[in-house]
This record gives C-alpha cells, sequence and structure tokens, in this order.
C-alpha cells in the first residue's frame, strides 16, 4: 500500500513537473510571435549602431534574413521568458518550503529580468565592440579585405551578447538556490578554484584571444561570484536565524506542555 502511494505521488509530481514545462513553452512561444514584431526595428537599431558603420553585410542565402529574424525573435523571447521559467521553478518546489521561504525565494523572480537587461547592455556596449575591433584590427594587419554575410556578423554578436547576459544572472541564481536550501557560502567557498576555473574558461572562450579583452571580461565574472558568495552568506544566516527562532518557539511549547 505504502508503495502504490509513493508511486502516486511521484506520478502526481512528475504531472506537475509536466504542467509546468507546457506553461514555459507556451509563454516562449508567444514570446517568439511578439518577438518576430519587434525584430525589423532591432536589425534596423543593431545595424545603424555605431559598431556595424563601416561593414556592409550580405545575404549569402535566400535563408540568411529570415533566419536573423528568427535569431532577434528568440533573444527577445528569452528575455521575456527567463523570469516565468524561475516562477514556474519556485511554483514547482515551493510545496515543499516553509512558509518564510516560500515568500523569500519568491521577491527573487523580478531581478531576474533586471539583471539579464544590465549583462546585456554590458555585453553589447563594452565586450561586442572591443571583440569586433580586435577581429577588425587583426583582418586589417593581415591585408585582407573584410566582407561579411549577415549571418556571419549576428551569430558573432550573439554569440558573446548572448552567454555573458546569462552569466549576469549568476548572484541570483545563488541567492535563490541558497534561499532553497541546495546551496551555502560554506560550500560556495570550497568550490571557489573550481568556480575561478570555470568563470575564467568563459572568460577566455567569449573575448577575442588577447590578455586585455578576457580580463576585462574576467574581472567583472570573478567579482559577481565574489558578490554571489556575500549575498548567499546574508540570505543563510537569516536562514539560520529563522531555524533559530522556530526551534526556542518549539521549545518554548514543549515547555510549557510539559508545565501543564
Amino acid at each position: 500500500m505504502t508503495q502504490q502511494k509513493e508511486e502516486m505521488t511521484l506520478t502526481e509530481h512528475l504531472s506537475e513537473l509536466r504542467k509546468r514545462l507546457i506553461y514555459v513553452l507556451s509563454i516562449f512561444i508567444l514570446g517568439l510571435v511578439a518577438g518576430f514584431l519587434v525584430a525589423d526595428p532591432v536589425y534596423q537599431y543593431l545595424t545603424k549602431a555605431e559598431t556595424a558603420q563601416g561593414f556592409v553585410l550580405h545575404a549569402f542565402s535566400f535563408w540568411d534574413g529570415i533566419g536573423i529574424y528568427m535569431k532577434i525573435a528568440g533573444l527577445f523571447s528569452l528575455v521575456i521568458t527567463l523570469p516565468f521559467t524561475v516562477f514556474q521553478l519556485w511554483k514547482f518546489v515551493s510545496p515543499g518550503l516553509r512558509p518564510r521561504e516560500r515568500k523569500a525565494t519568491l521577491k527573487y523572480v523580478p531581478y531576474v529580468f533586471l539583471l539579464f537587461l544590465i549583462g546585456l547592455a554590458f555585453s553589447y556596449y563594452v565586450v561586442f565592440p572591443m571583440a569586433l575591433s580586435f577581429t577588425s584590427t587583426i583582418t586589417e594587419k593581415m591585408g585582407l579585405v573584410e566582407t561579411y554575410g549577415m549571418k556571419q556578423y549576428f551569430s558573432f554578436l550573439f554569440g558573446i551578447v548572448l552567454p555573458v547576459s546569462l552569466l549576469f544572472e549568476l548572484p541570483l541564481i545563488i541567492m535563490f538556490l541558497t534561499g532553497l536550501r541546495i546551496l551555502n557560502p560554506i560550500r560556495l567557498r570550497k568550490m571557489r578554484r573550481v568556480a575561478y576555473f570555470v568563470l575564467i574558461f568563459i572568460a577566455v572562450v567569449v573575448t577575442p584571444p588577447d590578455f586585455i579583452s578576457d580580463f576585462l571580461v574576467m574581472i567583472p565574472l570573478l567579482l559577481l561570484y565574489e558578490i554571489s558568495v556575500f549575498l548567499s552568506g546574508f540570505v543563510y544566516r537569516k536562514q539560520l536565524a529563522a531555524d533559530a527562532e522556530a526551534e526556542s518557539r518549539y521549545i518554548r511549547a514543549e515547555d510549557k506542555q510539559s508545565a501543564v
């Protein structure tokens, strides 16, 4: 009987997960539709920006134009869907949380959108021009004529912007996972060497192969990790205080019951 109950509970658990995934997929599809509506204004802005000046972009296949619009729509949909996805994750795990933890973790959801936009601005206005300038300088020194397809230009753009923007979510994700009691500052400090190695590797991969570019991206990423550890400690201390308070109330209740 117990085994059957556990199987039913697992089935309900998987059904709830399936429902949440359907919600996320539905919002992503709606975001794609909306993204196609804003794709042309975004494309016009990106191609008229200072970083795109001096480049004559070419279409080397019939699908290049629609492919760029799809990438812009996909990025737009990701921006819209990301906070909703985190909210659905919270809804999925919230039944196993205490009321105080539910309230504490829910407040992180709106900041997902804000941090992604900050990362988007940093990657587009700082990292991308730096990377583009470096590659253009090398091309010029080699005596080559820069003739780019629009697909190559935007693939290079999104290949830098998207990973850096997602990495700006790191402090919030760490706080969220700390609120769920999956991570804590003690564990994060033990993981510091591995985390530094991973972040440095990411910085080297997404930037041009020169030390200055790597350094300019590496430092913010390492600072983001240290900020994440600090914020995790803040959340963790509040959890310990809440646990101590709950235990104290329980002991007082037990003593009162014993006295009666």
